[in-house]
């Protein structure tokens, strides 16, 4: 597999003309920002539903001093009233286009529960206040922009649009749902972490090429009629990439073979002498990688993907095959009369431009204009270090692989540093803590396959699962380092870690383990084993309890090594594709044998995209080849059975006593009523609890509707 060709560096271009302009303190979010900095109008506005924060951790911030540096004059328009567009239009009409956002989460995740209940906060609005934005809020965007301007560009991007750039399933409806791109109406979508695509995007178009006619983009999805290729492609449909064909032996270099078998040269006629040349292997794959790097994979259309869910299985299974940016090919899916066109993805930043997009110069603070007004999601990351991103243990739950990708991009150690001594210098409230130096997962820090090639031919979707690929760099030495250099700054009292890490690849490193626990640890480390069970773990992609329980092997007994008294805090996931009630049941005996009494618990939560969301939509399996009759997945749907699995993982919870005691009568475990410590539940219901004490909290139902019950 040939490796694409290296892209231009983002810090690469001619910087546009209103460079002129200088940086900004804060960028402009009103009319009156605009005339202080002299300017008339806009080049590029950022519409997003988070509070503006002036910080790396926030997309609206992260692009929008990318762009800057580029020249560009960047606007931000923060949480507007969507009822109307009179909101869209504060900063008048860009030059170039609007960048919609619904901001760091998706809007639907971010505004109702697992339960489909409404949250009553929101912690990327001030004060943490709810309904400061809407549902599907890229959408809603969207269609207001265009209303404010029907002739401006409008490109989408964040999290929210990567995971609805095809058709998906949306657990908030029970449906199946069309992109977004013909929903929202947008000219472009950018998918992933968009840095190096946005860049290009904006300097062509302040060049005046057209929207329309850029359509070679990497990290692109736009809509197109049906059937369009560009010149020199060709099409191949989704089932050859997923259904085995004959298989061939490996040609063998050093074979020989005749030119023309079928007519031999004259001078083999008559001499009795046949001719013979070496197969030219390097030729013919380098064909073969060219005519695959120019071919689309068409997808089941979305009409098709809605009416079966094999099909839906089949296209996620496609879709995540063909996510490795060193070998993914594009992807088209038809909506009706015209398709949705996917490029592959992009090409993940250098070290260089990871350094260079986080050494932009950030307010590091939310906007003035909020006053005094807490922002929690500031006041979570405030003090904490991003070193890096992507991730590449492929857990199915887990969307990070769709929309950043599983290829880890670091960033240098020096960087890393400056940024710990500008929380230092800079941020009110400093204290000498940095509450978290991580990210997606903290000890994936610079982790890589060991050889490029292999990384840019391989098509797994885990590098950890079912086991440590051999081909994996488990080096946790740069990491360790990192940890050194950094709590010996000057001024820093204390560096913890925070962020989840991967315990299966920690044993890896005892010497990681032992300083993860004698130095970065607060007395707690948060670690999510998800499950103990064969069946629910298998279909999470996640390695088996042993792993977990060598990981607290190690950092129990360095944790005494250095005097300290410090614990394990497991996360767990109810209700996951592939769970039975008997998987959750051993789950909750091994808590209570282990002394574990879980405040917060998870209940499995179908993003759009995900393969386990797919597993939940149609019970089948894309982890392997999808058929009628392949392996099927158990769900669990109904609202009584998921409540019931996390009532499992709450064992200890009083209300939650009376649904389990009958939950273990039906399964035949009677047993485990009652006051013995091998017991999960006490016999007797205390005063003032249970379905009595819920019942008189509710208001009397009629008593017309009481009878038809």
């Amino acid at each position: 597999m040939t490796e694409p060709q290296p892209p231009k560096p983002i810090n690469g271009y001619r910087k546009f003309w209103a460079q002129r302009f200088g940086i900004s303190t804060f960028l402009p979010t009103t009319r009156a920002e605009m005339e202080a900095r002299g300017w008339d109008a806009c080049d590029v506005i950022i519409v997003t539903g988070d509070a503006y924060i002036d910080h790396p951790s926030f997309g609206m911030a992260l692009v929008g001093r990318l762009l800057e540096a580029q020249g560009f004059r960047v606007g931000i328009i923060s949480q507007p009233d969507w009822h109307s567009a009179e909101d869209f239009r504060r900063l008048g009409k860009p030059n170039l286009y609007f960048g919609v956002t619904a901001g760091n989460m998706d809007s639907m995740v971010n505004r109702y529960t697992a339960d489909r209940k409404l949250r009553s906060d929101d912690a990327y609005t001030p004060d943490a206040q709810p309904n400061k934005r809407p549902d599907r809020a890229v959408t809603v965007y969207s269609q207001r922009c265009r209303e404010a301007f029907p002739d401006a560009t409008i490109v989408i991007g964040s999290i929210e649009a990567s995971l609805r750039r095809i058709a998906h399933f949306d657990y908030w409806s029970e449906t199946v749902r069309r992109s977004v791109l013909p929903d929202s109406k947008a000219d472009l979508l950018l998918f992933g972490n968009a840095e190096r695509a946005i860049v290009e995007l904006t300097h062509r178009l302040a060049k005046g090429e057209a929207i329309a006619e850029i359509r070679d983009l990497r990290g692109s999805a736009f809509m197109v009629t049906r059937g369009w290729r560009p010149e020199g492609w060709s099409e191949a449909d989704s089932t050859t990439v997923d259904t085995p064909g004959a298989i061939h032996p490996h040609p063998d270099p050093y074979e020989m073979k005749e030119k023309n078998p079928a007519a031999p040269p004259k001078a083999a006629a008559a001499t009795g002498v046949q001719t013979i040349q070496f197969v030219d292997r390097a030729s013919k794959l380098a064909a073969k990688m060219e005519a695959r790097a120019h071919t689309v994979i068409r997808l089941p259309s979305y009409e098709q993907v809605k009416a079966d869910p094999v099909l839906y299985a089949h296209a996620s299974r496609t879709f995540h095959l063909e996510s490795n940016p060193g070998n993914a090919r594009a992807l088209v899916q038809a909506h009706g009369d015209r398709d949705v066109w996917l490029n592959p993805p992009p090409i993940p930043l250098s070290m260089a431009e990871m350094d260079f997009v986080y050494d932009l110069p950030y307010a590091r603070a939310p906007h003035p204009s909020y006053g005094n007004a807490k922002i929690p999601a500031w006041e979570m990351i405030r003090f904490s270090v991003n070193i890096m991103r992507g991730c590449f243990g492929g857990c199915t739950f887990c969307s990070i692989t769709e929309h950043e990708g599983r290829i880890i991009q670091s960033r240098s150690e020096k960087s890393i540093l400056r940024e710990i001594e500008e929380i230092r210098d800079k941020t009110p409230g400093f204290t000498g803590v940095i509450s978290d130096v991580g990210g997606p997962t903290a000890n994936m820090y610079r982790m890589a396959c060991k050889d490029p090639k292999i990384e840019a031919s391989c098509r797994r979707p885990s590098c950890v699962f079912p086991d440590v690929c051999e081909n994996l760099n488990t080096d946790h030495a740069p990491l360790i380092s990192l940890y050194r250099k950094a709590r010996a700054l000057p001024g820093i009292k204390k560096i913890f870690v925070a962020s989840g890490l991967r315990y299966d690849l920690a044993v890896k490193s005892p010497e990681y383990i032992k300083e993860l626990a004698t130095h970065h640890v607060g007395g707690y480390l948060k670690i999510a084993p998800e499950h103990i069970s064969e069946g629910p773990l298998s279909k999470m992609m996640k390695p088996g309890i042993g792993s977990y329980d060598r990981f607290k092997e190690m950092f129990d007994r360095f944790s005494k090594e250095a005097g300290k008294e410090q614990y394990l805090i497991p996360y767990f996931i109810a209700a996951h594709p592939g769970t039975t009630d008997n998987d959750m049941l051993e789950l909750a005996l091994w808590l209570k044998k282990n002394g574990f009494r879980l405040d917060q618990v998870q209940t499995f939560l179908p993003t759009p995209l995900a393969t386990a969301t797919a597993m939940y939509h149609t019970g089948k399996n894309p982890l392997r080849k999808v058929t009628k009759t392949s392996e099927t997945v158990g769900i669990v749907k109904g609202a009584r059975q998921r409540r019931l699995h996390k009532a499992f993982l709450r064992y200890h919870d009083a209300e939650n006593w009376p649904m389990l005691r009958q939950a273990l009568k039906d399964m035949g475990r009677a047993d485990l009523i009652g006051p013995g410590k091998h017991q999960l539940v006490p016999a007797f219901q205390p005063i003032g609890t249970g379905y009595a004490a819920n019942a008189r909290r509710r208001p009397a139902a009629p008593r017309r509707q009481a009878r038809l019950r």
